[in-house]
Formats: structure tokens, sequence, C-alpha cells
């Protein structure tokens, strides 16, 4: 069962409680997979640029434009469009803003052997997404790399989100 709450206990001392005070929570498998498609389409990102799986919890701090997503476990997907391998930790969070994701933690790209830490993302004009790491060097691909891959026999989505979809 998805829910939706709004935040508002003063927080402990940790930043991470700080950040979220005010949050819009929403929990659920489904629910979390709908706000965080609903969320990336009112940034004007594509839909599977963030291709989370086994979303618990994810949140949003309107004044601060704070969001966070959770996960049950961390992800690796390979964008075949890109060539990539992005890792998503269990938790993935960022500062958002029209057309800007900042301030990310929880992403990583495989760039030849290393993992490298994924910590803005873009769009480049209409028709590219930026991706830059935490030591200012970044790469743009096409917005139709990241198109929303989801399909009926992905058996790794929200169980709930996969017979939403199947039936419209």
């Amino acid at each position: 069962m998805a829910s939706l709450t709004v935040s508002q206990t003063t927080p402990a001392a940790g930043s991470a409680n700080k950040q979220r005070e005010g949050a819009e929570i929403i929990t659920g498998a489904e629910a979390c997979y709908e706000h965080s498609k609903e969320l990336l389409k009112g940034l004007g990102f594509p839909g599977g640029v963030m291709p989370l799986r086994g979303l618990e919890e994810c949140g949003l701090v309107r004044e601060t434009g704070y969001v966070w997503m959770r996960q049950g476990k961390p992800y690796e997907h390979h964008f075949r469009a890109t060539g990539t391998r992005v890792r998503y930790d269990a938790e993935v969070t960022a500062y958002v803003e029209e057309g800007r994701m900042k301030r990310m933690t929880g992403v990583r790209s495989k760039q030849m052997m290393l993992w490298v830490p994924i910590v803005e993302m873009s769009l480049d004009g209409a028709d590219k997404v930026y991706f830059k790491s935490n030591v200012g060097i970044g790469r743009s691909f096409p917005a139709t790399a990241f198109a929303d891959e989801d399909a009926p026999a992905d058996n790794a989505r929200a169980p709930a989100a996969a017979e939403a979809s199947d039936k419209q």
C-alpha cells in the first residue's frame, strides 16, 4: 500500500534529517515508481535516465529542491545505446531544478576500469543529457539514448508498476 506523508518534525542533529525537514515522503513501490517518473518528466529529462528498481521510499523538499530515492538494494544498469554501465546505490540523492540535478550522490558510471561518481546531470540543449563527474570532467549523450526502456518483459521493475503499465 502506498502512502504520502509530509514531515513536520524538527530535524535531529544529522544533516540528512535537516535536509529532509518538511519533505513530501512517498512509500511503496508503485507510488515511488510513478513519482520518480513524474519528477524526471517535470525536470525535462527522458524517463529512462534513472532506471531505479525496487523503490521503497522517495521524497521531495519543494523549498530546497532536495530529493532522495531509496531502493531495496543497489542496482547496476547497462545503457545499451551509450555502452555505459551505471551503478545506483541503495539511496540516491540530489538537488533538483528545471533541467538539472546537482550535488548527486549514489550514482557511479564505469569508465574504463574505474567507477566514477556522477555529481551532476543536466540538459545540454533540447536533445542531449550532460553528465559531470566529481573532478569536473563530463560527457553528453543524445537524450534518445535514455528513452524509458520499461517493457512488459522487464521483470526487474516494480511489479505493481508493471501491472499498471500493462493495463494502459
